[in-house]
């Protein structure tokens, strides 16, 4: 299944009635022209000047099967019109202002957006209307066509949330209250969830016993696996489990178009299942379909923002383990420009999946079979995590029901952990004082998202849009800013 937004992006340009009509109209085609050699953006014939134009307008871009919407200001703009635009489109708007191109027409062809910009945003804050403006949203068309590419993703992550529903298997495990959020917010966001039992997953699991399609998926999985595949005996069972999974997407997602699992997977599962279910969530996630451990919604939720921001596999990683300081000394001190305390292990059994990891092998859950028989903890995908850029981040709801956030660019660095799990050596600056003054002092569970690549200004105006404060969205910030916590004299 497809289980990612598909953008189809329309562009109204509006115009006050006192300036030139025209030269809104030819802006716009500028813009249309200049986005046109990065992407395909549907350019309404409509200029919007009145109500009765922004009628035309709305229905002709939805005609158009437009799902997100730059509003263009060409000139000052008509105040009521272009905010009641963003108001009755069905999906993420915005707005961005035409900057004057020459000094040589400032008479007749002196637009004035950058005024009209002003405008336009106290009229949307009147209305309670929400829109993306670019951090410096007034530009020539290239500039323009810039900000447009640049409002892609964020507008893909507010159609897949309007979207998404959310499924969940089972309560989060006894003494784990740590990914227990309220899920008001999730409706506030658009979200639907569903939650189940464990037992109807169980249940779904034994009717697919013999299922014809497992022996293609245990294909799938052995050249997936490769040399690593150390217990193909476990693998029927993943591919049983895999398949219905997927099925239980198909038959359950209802009215949404697309969905992100937040599953069980101990104390019961591994005793009642035979097998830990860290591989296949790991495959799914690299499907498109994120797949959070331990019925963590809200880390289900960053996964999903994260996959369609980045436009790639993400995953969901404990804040695990200090690196030891003689690991520091000898691998990272004098070779990277961090500190011990910027650093520290992102780790999980073995949800990460094959491609995010510089080498990996089919293992049995280590923690789990400290107390169990070993053969019912097979199924993680163990490996050291590739080194690149990431993004680490999290929405969370707090227990009184806020919504709130934080974002952090950091890296993996290329050192092996010599540990155990899907896991890599992290760092990020200041991580230290991000940890006390964000993580700790916002209360935020151990599970964070993963995205591979620095996307943090992509997902800062994601969190704007759905309505996280600014001042909840926290991030690593650098030493000559403190934390509102943070003793000055420490």
């Amino acid at each position: 299944m497809k289980n990612m937004p598909e953008l189809k992006l329309g562009i109204v340009a509006v115009s006050r009635d006192c300036f030139p009509m025209t030269l809104s109209e030819g802006r716009r085609k500028a813009v249309a022209a200049e986005y046109g050699k990065r992407g395909i953006i549907y350019e309404c014939p409509v200029v919007v000047e009145s109500e009765t134009d922004m009628k035309k307008a709305l229905a002709d871009v939805n005609e158009a099967g437009c799902n997100a919407l730059v509003v263009y200001l060409g000139n000052f703009g008509p105040e009521t019109p272009e905010t009641l635009l963003a108001k009755y489109f069905d999906g993420p708007v915005m707005f961005a202002a035409a900057a004057e191109e020459t000094g040589d027409n400032l008479i007749q062809g002196r637009g004035d957006a950058y005024c009209g910009m002003l405008n336009a945003s106290y009229n949307l804050k009147l209305r309670n209307i929400k829109a993306y403006i670019p951090e410096y949203p007034v530009g020539d068309a290239e500039d323009v066509a810039k900000m447009i590419e640049e409002f892609e993703p964020i507008a893909k992550a507010i159609i897949g949330l309007n979207n998404l529903k959310i499924i969940s298997f089972g309560p989060r495990p006894q003494d784990f209250l740590a990914c227990n959020a309220p899920i008001k917010q999730l409706y506030n966001l658009g979200v639907e969830i569903e939650e189940n039992s464990e037992l109807d997953l169980f249940e779904a699991f034994n009717k697919h016993a013999g299922d014809e399609r497992i022996p293609a998926v245990v294909k799938s999985m052995e050249e997936e696996l490769g040399e690593g595949n150390m217990k193909p005996e476990i693998l029927p069972k993943l591919a049983q489990y895999e398949i219905t999974l997927l099925d239980w997407v198909e038959a359950h997602k209802g009215s949404r178009d697309y969905v992100a699992i937040a599953g069980k997977c101990w104390p019961a599962f591994q005793t009642q299942f035979g097998f830990v279910p860290c591989y296949v969530n790991s495959r799914l996630t690299a499907m498109g379909i994120p797949v959070s451990c331990e019925v963590d919604i809200y880390g289900a939720l960053s996964e999903f923002i994260g996959t369609v921001v980045s436009d790639d596999t993400v995953t969901l990683l404990d804040i695990n383990n200090t690196v030891p300081k003689d690991m520091y000394n000898s691998e990272i001190k004098g070779k990277y420009d961090y500190t011990l305390q910027d650093t520290f292990m992102g780790f999980h059994c073995g949800n990460t999946a094959s491609g995010k990891l510089s080498f990996c092998s089919m293992k049995y859950q280590l923690i789990m079979a400290r107390s169990l028989p070993e053969e019912v903890t097979q199924g993680t995908l163990e490996g050291d995590i590739m080194p690149g850029e990431i993004t680490f981040f999290r929405l969370q709801s707090t227990a009184d029901a806020k919504l709130r956030g934080y974002i952090a660019h950091g890296e993996v660095l290329p050192v092996a952990t010599r540990s155990f799990g899907g896991i890599g050596v992290f760092a990020i600056p200041e991580m230290g004082r991000f940890y006390r003054h964000v993580l700790i002092e916002g209360n935020y569970p151990h599970h964070g998202a993963v995205a591979f690549g620095h996307y943090g200004k992509a997902l800062y105006e994601v969190f704007k849009y759905i309505g996280v404060e600014v001042e909840e969205i926290g991030f690593n910030q650098p030493k000559t800013m403190l934390y509102k916590t943070e003793n000055p004299f420490a």
